[in-house]
């Protein structure tokens, strides 16, 4: 069973960053889902990460670097340098606006680092997170060699995302203290993965939305974001079907859903609705309120769904989320959850 450790306790983080130049996993809290991190410099050690999620390994990771002593643009440069060959001006105009925070850089990859992590690809996705506890631990860790940490979501490949350590430890039950190691960090505070930019073509190329919006994006390199095409570099959490629990998710319009609830009536079981409209249901059938605002939704959507899942229920009936870019992380988790 993992090792669990409180991040506040007196050598926690030293214990974490040891585990992780030792080559071993650890489970990262981040703000926006908890990381299965190890060294992304060590090629067995990221394999770990591949095996325990039973994650294909042509499908890349993003690594996670501590933050620079400066927020200058040389700094960001510096901090990107032992993993990027080229960083384009309109990227460093995003990492000097966003970093420390949820969002992560396609950067074209130097060829001898991090091939394993890049699932062979010639680029990299680096992130520089703002939790406080995950920059203890990567600065702990850079200290004893580990230049960066590659850290994909800390669940079993395509389920849905840990926001707590709890979650995290459900997911990897069957891993000793050995081999794992959990930070406990609290809940997630933004709760769905980083915004994803392609920095590798040009021009700035939205992969997954996030909470930092492409309007954002825009604005702070003046460059219009551009849609995924065929062309895009594979890019975690982009696939189809994805952040998906046990239960079917079927997402549909307040309209709707009432009306298929209504259809069912009593016989209406073995099923959950998560919903901002107030809906009549039968007594069988579980309910959870989503929040009106976007963030909020946001940080509790991964929770609620595992909450939900849980309760061994068949069916989750999920409003459509509304329209606008403010909802379009939320709504990019449902319909892959769905898919």
């Amino acid at each position: 069973m993992a090792r669990f450790l409180n991040a506040s306790t007196p050598g926690a983080i030293d214990a974490a960053a040891q585990q992780l130049a030792a080559g071993q996993l650890v489970g990262m809290p981040t703000e926006t889902v908890y990381g299965l991190a190890a060294d992304a410099g060590n090629a067995s050690a990221v394999r770990r990460i591949f095996e325990a999620k039973g994650r294909p390994s042509d499908h890349p990771l993003i690594v996670h670097i501590a933050p620079p002593a400066s927020a200058d643009a040389a700094s960001w440069r510096a901090a990107v340098a032992p993993f990027a060959r080229d960083l384009p001006d309109f990227a460093s105009a995003l990492m000097r606006a966003f970093w420390p925070g949820p969002l992560t850089l396609i950067l074209p990859r130097r060829p001898e680092v991090a091939a394993l992590a890049a699932g062979g690809q010639d680029t990299l996705a680096l992130r520089c997170p703002s939790h406080p506890v995950a920059q203890s631990l990567l600065r702990a860790a850079q200290a004893r060699g580990v230049a960066g940490v590659a850290a994909p979501s800390a669940n079993r490949f395509g389920r849905v995302s840990p926001t707590t350590a709890a979650h995290v430890a459900e997911e990897f039950a069957a891993l000793d203290d050995e081999v794992l190691l959990i930070l406990d960090g609290g809940a997630c505070p933004v709760g769905i993965e980083s915004t994803l930019i392609d920095c590798s073509r040009g021009r700035p190329v939205l992969l997954r939305p996030g909470s930092i919006t492409a309007a954002q994006i825009e604005a702070a390199c003046g460059l219009a974001v551009r849609e995924r095409d065929a062309a895009a570099p594979r890019a975690s959490g982009t696939l189809a079907s994805h952040y998906a629990p046990r239960a079917t998710v079927r997402l549909m319009p307040a309209l709707q859903l009432q009306a298929a609830l209504d259809l069912l009536g009593a016989d209406a079981k073995n099923m959950a609705v998560y919903a901002r409209h107030a809906v009549r249901t039968a007594r069988a059938v579980s309910q959870r309120r989503m929040p009106d605002d976007a963030q909020q939704a946001a940080q509790e959507l991964f929770a609620v769904l595992r909450e939900l899942d849980a309760t061994g229920v068949r069916l989750i009936w999920v409003e459509t989320p509304p329209d606008g870019l403010a909802w379009d992380g939320v709504r990019d988790r449902l319909q892959r959850a769905a898919a």
